[in-house]
């Protein structure tokens, strides 16, 4: 179909819908650069490194992408592209350089919207009703090149993160889709990626999911989403346990008159919240492990007549 060749960034889901694209429409994928599993993390996501051993695409999985012996192998692959989807790591000017039809990046958000990390889950915590993907061209800036193509996803009010993820990752599929040919003819888009519109926002860790009882019951219901499983899902202790949420929604039960934090009334849990109202907890986790309504009764019991064990709710 054509002759051009791409060294292609990827890793996850993203990573590899978008490969499969570039496969598609007809591109020599010379080499790919992808990550080593991490045994520590929850591998939910389709394999990037599998995909290459399955279409015969050469691969590496080197821990800096700055590293001489990296940048030697993209010079010899002699790229019309360097694509990055869902690479991890920034990729240094000088590897940028070698593309000689440019260098773009596939972010999960709507540029200049949600730049940095995560944005997936930024945008579900911060209640938007909207979001998608971009490619854009890479820079020493991240998420500050031009855009080149851009598909939006609604955020429906119950959707978590997951959730989203997916319509972002067919959005992304999309983008790419339906640009290509124009890149492959010489003709990229280059569409203003105005900064000043938009927020950078930096990574997330497990304990930025605990839960403040005393926020508002949407405030309390959006970190849920943007936490749920397969991400570490929003946390509260009581004592020394921690209970995890796994599945929740908003409560139209009204005047459930429980104090704020985990409460059972009518064999339901229930998180109260500042504002009076709740979400109902339709699965709880301690260890892995669902927690019934009987069992939580019982440990907020315990809890009431031993209150000297310092047993709190956060």
């Amino acid at each position: 179909m054509n002759s051009m060749r791409a060294v292609v960034f990827a890793y996850h889901n993203v990573g590899v819908r978008c490969l499969k694209v570039l496969l598609a429409r007809g591109l020599e994928v010379a080499l790919v650069v992808t990550h080593k599993d991490n045994p520590a993390e929850k591998i939910w996501f389709d394999s990037v490194a599998a995909l290459c051993a399955e279409q015969d695409i050469p691969f590496v999985t080197p821990d800096d992408p700055a590293s001489p012996d990296l940048i030697a192998k993209v010079r010899a692959a002699e790229p019309d592209f360097i694509f990055s989807f869902y690479y991890r790591h920034m990729l240094p000017a000088g590897l940028l350089a070698l593309a000689k039809h440019g260098a773009y990046n596939m972010h999960g958000s709507l540029l200049p919207r949600y730049r940095g990390r995560v944005p997936i889950n930024w945008a579900v915590l911060h209640g938007e009703t909207e979001t998608g993907a971009t490619l854009h061209e890479m820079t020493a800036k991240p998420d500050a090149g031009a855009i080149a193509a851009q598909v939006a996803v609604p955020i429906l009010p119950d959707d978590t993160a997951h959730e989203v993820f997916g319509k972002v990752t067919v959005a992304a599929e999309q983008a790419l889709w339906t640009v290509l040919p124009a890149m492959l003819a010489g003709h990229t888009p280059k569409l203003p990626n105005d900064l000043s519109k938009g927020s950078y926002f930096g990574g997330r860790k497990p304990e930025d999911g605990r839960i403040d009882w005393l926020q508002p019951a949407q405030t309390v219901y959006n970190l849920h989403r943007a936490v749920a499983p397969p991400y570490p899902g929003a946390w509260t202790s009581l004592g020394t346990r921690t209970f995890i949420i796994a599945k929740a929604r908003l409560s139209r039960q009204q005047d459930l008159n429980l104090p704020h934090g985990l409460g059972v009334k009518d064999d339901c849990i229930y998180g109260m919240c500042g504002d009076g109202k709740a979400i109902r907890i339709d699965e709880l986790l301690e260890n892995d492990k669902p927690v019934s309504p009987s069992e939580l009764q019982h440990a907020l019991e315990c809890a009431q007549r031993h209150p000297d064990t310092t047993i709190t709710q956060e």
